[in-house]
Formats: C-alpha cells, structure tokens, sequence
C-alpha cells in the first residue's frame, strides 16, 4: 500500500510549525505505533482513532491483521495534544484505500470522540496562522474552534463536527463540501470596566497618574495602606485603556488559545491579577516544555501585582527583563522559547506592616519592612509612585459622584495617543506609545526647552538619577504634555512628572 501524507500544525505561541503525518500500513501481526518524539496525548490518539474510525462506518484498524506505523516529520520537535487525531484518521484511511482525497494544499486539526465526534482544541487560532504563512488554502477545524480561526483572511476555514465530516468534504467520491465559515471580525469598542472613575471619591492625584498611565503605558506602583482603594485604582485602568488594533488583538488571542483554549473575540486589553502566592512558573512561565506564564498572558494589557513585596523574590527579580526588553526569555535542559511580554505593570503595596510613621520616604519604608525583598534595578523601572492616602469620612459622605470622568480621561487618552501617532508619521520607526521609547528615539524626536533641559539637570544631580531613570523621567514628562495636547514639554509637565519619582537609593 502506499504511503498517505497529510498535514497538520504543532501550535506555538507565536504561529506554529507545520508537522507532516505519514501513515504505512504492511500485513503482518496487529501493531500501531507512532514515532516522531509524540507525547502521552498523541501517543494515545490511536485508541481514539480506531473507535472514531469504526464508528463513522469503516473498518477499525485494530480489526486487521497488519502493521501501522504513524510518523511525525520532522522528528525532532515535541509533538503534543489532541489536535493530531483528525489529520492521523485521515491518514490511515488514505493509506488504507478507504478514501482518496482532492489535491488541495489543507491542513487538519482536531480532537476525536470514541464516536467520531470532532472536539475543539488549543491553539486553532496559531495553527491557522502558521498554514496561512506556509501558503495552505484551508484549514479544517473543529466547529467550536471556527470563530477564532476565522480571524485570518484569505484562507478558508472549514468546521466540522464529526470524522464523517471531514471525509465527505475531502473525498473525491463526495458531492457534499462544507461551506467556508465567514470571516470574524474584532470588534472595536472600549471595556466597560465594572469599576469606573466614577466610583472613587477623592484620590485626584492618583485618577490622574492612572490616565497618564494609560496614555504612555506606563508602568505604576499605588502606595498606601490597606483600604484605600489601591485595587479599585488599578481594575479602573482597564476602563482608560484604547481598544487593541486588530492585528494587536489576533496576538493576544492567539496567546490565551494555545494557553487557556479559551478565546474571546474582543478588543479588550487583557488585566491579569495574579495572587502572591502563585509560583515562580505560573507567573513567569516554563515547564519542561516551555509554556507562558502571567506577564505573558498580560501581553498588550495589564499585569496587576497586589501586595508586590510579597510575591517570591526570584519571581519579582525575573521581572527585569519583560519590563526593559518587552519579552521574556526562557530556557530548559528540553528546550526554550522566548514569550512576547508588553505589558503595563500597575504594582500596589503597603508600606508598613504595623504602624504608620507619616515618612513619604516609601522606598525606605517598604526596604525595612520587606528586608529589600524587592531589587533597586525592579524599583528604578517603575515610571509613576502614586500614594493613596486615607479618604477622611466627609469627603466619602459629602463629595457628590463626578459625572464625566472616565469620558475626559479617555478623551485625554485618545488625544494623547494621536499625538504620538503625529509624531511616529514623521519617524516610522518611533513605538506607538511613549513608554518604549528607546535614548535614540528621545535625541531624535524629543524636543527639549532651555528652561525643561535645566529643570532635568536640578532633578538629576538633587535625585541622583540613574540613565534609566532620566529617560524614563522624560517619557513621562512627554506624556503628560500629550495628555495636556502640547505640542512641546513645559516645565509644568517635567515638574508633574518629578512629584511622581522617588528617590530609589
């Protein structure tokens, strides 16, 4: 019998590679074997083949006497998960001389009932883009799984509910195709956050950081003690966040399908709020097999640390390059990977474990209490030290609900961003936003006054900033004259963005 050959996809977290499944079948005693470095879920896909198989109506393979053998090219990449099931039926059943299939350059995915059901599987979203740039015409998918498939132009998708399906749609012999899903569309719209400005009385100062924040992607750090509204702060900034562009939005939903087989089709920033107990692994990803962690399920939205000195030192420390490269870089004795990590980081702590000393030295503060748990470098990449102080009961009781500030803060935002967006049509090569902008980008499209330039030498000699720090002190100071709709930074801007630096050392 000949060789049958059939395409599928080991997803990846960026796209996937293209994985080509051989079937030979020669007579002999009853054996079924699949080699190519498969994983336990693979390994034990030819159970659910042969059941899947018999009950679509053809002969299951364990029935026959004969010798099947099953590889996965090219050998030395780990294969894993269920989705290998659809395209291994379909290549036994060509090997076998149960069906013959069309020419078309397809790829198969898809995780296969004891009945022949077609179940939906992680990763349908990266498998698709990896067939796309590898220039297949089409995919098959399970039917849960279209939606998000159906992200990617110009290449059909086809959804299938069971084995049988997919054989009537490919085989030369059928009359029946299946129709190509339409395709999905992201819709463009703001998160309704379930906490607004709105619903915080006082804390000016710290709504205004939150749009700059916003605007620039800035890092924050929210100090105050328990109560004060450091986490209502921080899930209001979900609200201020722009919606993601469409092709921002396909890469963070091809993150969480390969992460959490969960994909919603939104615009929405994600807001990841990970507890302090959670593991160096969880938060910063790895495994074995290298898989994504928090900060990369962040991706293009926020990481919220509540109590940051709490969580392990290791993990805080690991923080440094995600926070500086904007990826993540991970590696293992079986293999590493580099996970994209552009995320805002909004940390909040209480500086004290027992009474407060009225000190607005909160570096300090937070070192004694926490034994410097958390690193100077970590410290010196937070753009905005925000303090949430006590809200006395008059101001809780009397203060009337401000209609209209989460629209002026998305105004503001949106103002923001479109002069960023001015600038960059003159300098392509400029970031979107402000916060990741590198020294070159500063010296070539940062204007600087006379009277800012003598302002940020004070600063820098009286706060003795590191080079990070003066950079980063610019950016903010950029951002705030863009939320303001200046064209130039003015002194007002540079001394709002002091009063939101501390002194690191």
């Amino acid at each position: 019998m000949p060789i049958a050959a059939i395409s599928t996809v080991q997803p990846q977290v960026q796209s996937g590679t293209i994985v080509t499944i051989e079937a030979d079948i020669t007579r002999g005693l009853h054996a079924f074997s699949v080699v190519g470095l498969a994983g336990k879920a693979v390994d034990e896909a030819k159970d659910r083949v042969s059941s899947a198989i018999k009950h679509s109506g053809y002969p299951a393979p364990k029935s026959q006497n004969q010798k099947i053998i099953i590889s996965l090219a090219p050998a030395d990449i780990k294969k894993d998960g269920p989705l290998f099931d659809v395209p291994i039926a379909i290549a036994y059943l060509v090997a076998a001389g149960e069906i013959v299939t069309d020419n078309i350059a397809r790829i198969y995915i898809g995780e296969l009932g004891l009945d022949g059901a077609v179940r939906p599987v992680r990763g349908a979203l990266n498998v698709v883009q990896a067939a796309y740039a590898a220039g297949f015409t089409e995919v098959i998918v399970p039917f849960d799984n279209a939606d998000e498939a159906a992200l990617i132009a110009d290449i059909r998708i086809i959804p299938v509910r069971t084995l049988h399906d997919v054989i009537a749609h490919i085989s030369v012999n059928s009359t029946l195709r299946i129709e190509a899903h339409p395709q999905s569309i992201v819709p463009d719209t703001w998160y309704e956050s379930a906490i607004i400005l709105e619903d915080i009385k006082g804390q000016e100062t710290a709504k205004r950081a939150l749009t700059i924040a916003a605007a620039g992607r800035h890092n924050v750090m929210l100090v105050g003690p328990p109560g004060t509204g450091k986490t209502m702060l921080a899930r209001a900034l979900r609200g201020l966040l722009p919606p993601l562009s469409t092709h921002e939005a396909i890469e963070v939903m091809a993150i969480h399908s390969i992460a959490t087989g969960t994909v919603e089709l939104t615009s929405r920033p994600p807001f990841r709020s990970p507890h302090h107990t959670a593991s160096h692994t969880a938060l910063v990803g790895g495994g074995a097999n290298p898989k994504p962690g928090e900060i990369t399920l962040a991706h293009r939205g926020v990481l919220f640390m509540d109590e940051f000195p709490e969580f392990d030192r290791r993990s805080l420390d690991a923080l440094r390059q995600p926070l500086e490269d904007k990826v993540v870089s991970i590696a293992r004795v079986q293999g590493s990977a580099q996970f994209p990590a552009d995320f805002i980081l909004v940390a909040a702590l209480n500086p004290y474990r027992g009474s407060e000393d009225g000190t607005k030295d909160f570096v300090r503060a937070m070192n004694e209490t926490y034994k410097q748990k958390v690193s100077g470098p970590i410290l010196d990449r937070i753009d905005l030290w925000v303090e949430v102080p006590h809200v006395d009961y008059e101001t809780l009781a009397n203060l009337p609900r401000k209609e209209g500030e989460t629209d002026a803060a998305r105004a503001a935002i949106v103002t923001a961003r479109a002069l960023a967006q001015k600038r960059r049509g003159s300098s392509p090569s400029l970031p979107l936003t402000n916060h990741n902008l590198t020294a070159r980008d500063i010296d070539s499209a940062i204007i600087l006054s006379e009277p800012v330039k003598e302002i940020l030498k004070v600063a820098s000699t009286k706060l003795n900033l590191s080079p990070r720090s003066y950079h980063r002190l610019i950016k903010v100071a950029r951002t705030i004259a863009d939320v303001d709709g200046s064209e130039q930074i003015e002194p007002a801007h540079v001394l709002e963005a002091l009063q939101y630096r501390v002194p690191i050392s």
